[in-house]
C-alpha cells in the first residue's frame, strides 16, 4: 500500500470517528448532565437523612453509615441511567458481572477487613458498647471508647495511648463492658492479726466505708471473712459503686475507702499485720549453726592470743 492511499484511509476512519462523535455528543453531554444532577442530589439527600436521623435520636453512628448507604444507592441508580442514555446496556450487564467477580475475589483477599466490616454493622445496630462506656478487650486493652466506625473501634487508654481494635475480635471475642449496667462494685482485701476482736473489726470497717464518694444510696456495704491466712485472718469489703459515662469515681472511691479503712483501725488499735517470715539455717555438714557460730567465737580469740 502506497503512502497516499495510506493517508487516504486514515483520513476516512478519522472523519467516520468524528461523525460518530458528533452525532453520540448530545447522548453524551445528557450523560454527564445526568450524572452530576445526580451526584449533587446524592450529596444534597446524605446530608439532608443524617441530619435527619440525629433529630429522631438516632445514634451518630448508625445515622452515617445510612446516610452513606443512601448516598451509594442514589449514585448506582444515576450511572446506570447515564449508561443507558448512551447506549450502553450491554456494558452495563459486563460491569456488573464484572464487579460481582472482582467482589468474589476481594472477599477471598480481603477476608479479615470484610469480617471487620460486618462487625461494624452489627456493632453498629446492636450496640453493644457505645461512645464513652469503659470496656476491655480479651486481650487486656481497658479505656474509654471514643469512636466506633465499620472498621475499627478507638479506645483510649487510662494511660493516654489510643488503641485501635478491629471490630472483628469485639465481635468473635469476649469483652467487658464496666459502664452498661451503671454500677460497678469495688472490693477492698484486707487482714487483721488473729489476736483482734473479730466483731469490732467487721464493725469499725463498715463504719469506715460508709460514706465514700460515689456509693449507691440504700446499697448495704458488705463484708466477708475469706479465711486465715499465714499471718493474719483475711477479709473482703465489698461497697457497689454509680458506674455511667458521666461518673467514673471508681479509682477516687477505692482510694478513699483504703485511706479510711486504716484510720479507723489505728484509732481502734487494730493492727493490720505485716508478713512473717523465720529464717532456718537448719545443719550444715553434719553441725548445726549454734555449733559453728561457738566454734567461730574460739577461733576468733585464738588468733587474737
Amino acid at each position: 500500500m502506497n503512502t497516499p492511499k495510506l493517508l487516504e484511509t486514515v483520513l476516512d476512519k478519522l472523519e467516520k470517528w468524528l461523525t460518530a462523535l458528533v452525532a453520540y455528543l448530545p447522548n453524551l453531554v445528557l450523560a454527564i448532565l445526568v450524572f452530576m444532577v445526580f451526584l449533587f442530589f446524592a450529596r444534597f439527600v446524605e446530608r439532608f437523612s443524617k441530619k435527619q436521623l440525629i433529630n429522631v435520636h438516632l445514634d451518630e453512628t448508625i445515622s452515617r453509615f445510612l446516610s452513606r448507604l443512601i448516598f451509594l444507592g442514589i449514585m448506582v441508580g444515576g450511572l446506570m441511567l447515564a449508561l443507558s442514555i448512551l447506549n450502553l446496556t450491554g456494558t452495563v450487564t459486563s460491569i456488573l458481572a464484572g464487579l460481582g467477580i472482582l467482589g468474589l475475589a476481594l472477599g477471598f483477599a480481603f477476608q479479615d477487613t470484610a469480617a471487620n466490616f460486618m462487625s461494624g454493622i452489627y456493632i453498629t445496630f446492636q450496640q453493644p458498647y457505645a461512645i464513652g462506656d469503659v470496656i476491655e478487650t480479651h486481650d487486656g486493652i481497658m479505656g474509654n471508647v471514643v469512636d466506633v466506625n465499620l472498621r475499627v473501634t478507638k479506645v483510649k487508654t487510662f494511660d493516654g495511648p489510643m488503641v485501635y481494635v478491629p471490630n472483628r475480635f469485639l465481635f468473635q471475642e469476649n469483652f467487658i463492658n464496666y459502664t452498661e449496667a451503671g454500677r460497678r462494685r469495688i472490693r477492698i482485701d484486707c487482714g487483721v492479726s488473729y489476736g483482734e476482736d473479730l466483731e469490732l473489726v467487721e464493725r469499725v470497717a463498715l463504719e469506715a466505708v460508709s460514706d465514700v464518694p460515689g456509693k449507691i444510696e440504700g446499697e448495704d456495704v458488705s463484708l466477708f471473712w475469706k479465711g486465715f491466712g499465714d499471718s493474719s485472718i483475711d477479709f473482703s469489703v465489698n461497697i457497689w459503686l454509680e458506674y455511667t459515662r458521666e461518673n467514673r469515681a471508681y479509682i477516687v472511691a477505692k482510694n478513699q475507702a483504703i485511706k479510711n479503712i486504716k484510720k479507723a483501725f489505728d484509732e481502734h488499735g487494730i493492727t493490720i499485720p505485716f508478713p512473717i517470715r523465720t529464717l532456718d539455717f537448719g545443719i550444715k555438714g553434719g553441725e548445726k549453726f549454734s555449733e559453728q557460730l561457738t566454734n567461730a567465737q574460739v577461733s576468733f580469740r585464738n588468733k587474737s592470743d
